[in-house]
């Protein structure tokens, strides 16, 4: 199989960039338990994480369109290092605070990272594009295997500060992340016949199937995001070990981005929608795991369960998007449709460790089925829309 060269780099830089992000879903909400002065605060640096990726996310794009992708790249990857340099130093004076700013900084690094499925998107043909797209995202096959190994390998390094050594590892994964995308060449758009006019945001973003591509990519990214932000903490608070955490977020961030070897090829075959589809009913399939019980097998399959159906929806949803939009208009919609997904997210994080710590896991599992049911039935309004439509042509 051939694999643009600047694709390929794309997907090194999403392992690298992705173990940085892997980092703080693993150890955010234990750290925060330790440093927080009250327990429903545990998960606020994560909250941070995902608020760093809302507020970054319209800048981000603005930084690509106007001096292009590579700048924003390299701003991105300087975020990467100063989360891990400030982490590092918030631990060891023991500063929430602190730490909070780590991960507002991890959060607009990681909003950069994931305009790499978009980037690689402008590399290749037409056709190829939703293959491009997933194989980048399968870069983070390596970042589920880096990413916790790292932790195990780094958290009890330095024996009075746990974990501060890994986020000094961190910082240096940032450092090679970007010297792997110096060498990504990007296309630059072909010249129309007359001036190019960018289109107004609102026909785009009205348009049904972008209306259904923004509900279901953040339906998938606000449930994975609300159920493995509060899983570290759930199985500590249940009496398994930190090793057993960091595997079980291992297996997640493999089950992520393992099966975007082939999503792109499966979008093709069976469009968006079908995709999406099976993506929200994995999801649910998590949340029914999660209901079943809490020891270790029933926290693993649910978290594997919760990375399948991610990738399918979210992957879909983000191939949807880009039907929704000329070239020229790439950079905007899809830095809005980030940053509507992302804010999202912000909320449901904070919810995820207040549920946690004052109901207990169920309340964090069980509402995520009503929303799973709203996605698929605006999967359903879309088939019927584009149905009526041509029915009238």
């Amino acid at each position: 199989m051939n694999i643009n060269p600047s694709v390929a780099r794309l997907a090194l830089a999403q392992a690298l960039s992705g173990a940085n992000t892997t980092v703080v879903y693993a150890t955010g909400a234990i750290i925060g338990h330790m440093l927080a002065p009250r327990p429903e605060l545990a998960t606020l640096p994560i909250t941070m994480f995902v608020v760093g990726m809302a507020i970054s996310t319209l800048p981000a794009g603005q930084v690509a369109r106007r001096y292009g992708r590579a700048r924003a790249f390299q701003l991105g990857n300087l975020s990467g290092v100063l989360m891990g340099l400030i982490a590092s130093l918030a631990i060891v004076q023991g500063s929430f605070a602190l730490y909070c700013l780590a991960t507002l900084f991890g959060g607009a690094y990681a909003a950069v990272v994931l305009s790499f499925r978009f980037a690689a998107a402008e590399c290749v043909s037409p056709e190829e594009k939703p293959k491009a797209l997933s194989t980048v995202l399968a870069g983070g096959v390596l970042a589920g295997v880096v990413g916790p190994q790292l932790v195990s390998a780094t958290m009890n390094a330095w024996p009075p500060y746990a974990y501060s050594l890994t986020y000094i590892c961190s910082s240096i994964v940032a450092v090679l992340s970007a010297m792997v995308l110096r060498g990504v060449k990007f296309q630059t758009l072909q010249p129309r016949s007359g001036p190019v006019v960018a289109r107004p945001l609102g026909p785009i973003v009205r348009q049904p199937q972008f209306v259904v591509a923004l509900l279901c990519g953040t339906v998938s990214y606000l449930l994975m995001n609300f159920m493995m932000t509060s899983a570290p903490l759930a199985m500590e608070l249940c009496g398994i070990s930190r090793t057993h955490s960091n595997y079980g977020i291992e297996m997640h961030v493999i089950a992520m981005y393992a099966p975007s070897f082939f999503t792109g090829s499966l979008i093709k075959r069976f469009g968006e929608s079908r995709v999406i589809f099976a993506g929200l009913v994995l999801t649910a399939l998590a949340a029914i795991t999660g209901l079943a019980g809490i020891s270790v097998s029933h926290f693993w399959v649910g978290l594997v369960l919760l990375g399948l159906g991610w990738n399918f929806g979210f992957l879909g949803a983000s191939a949807l998007v880009l039907k929704c939009h000329a070239p020229e208009d790439g950079p905007r919609v899809q830095s809005l449709n980030d940053f509507i997904v992302f804010g999202a997210m912000a909320v449901g994080s904070f919810a995820s460790g207040s549920l946690l710590t004052t109901y207990g896991w169920d309340w964090v599992v069980g509402p995520m089925l009503p929303l799973v049911l709203v996605a698929v039935l605006s999967l359903g309004w879309l088939a019927r829309a584009r149905g009526s439509a041509e029915a009238s042509q």
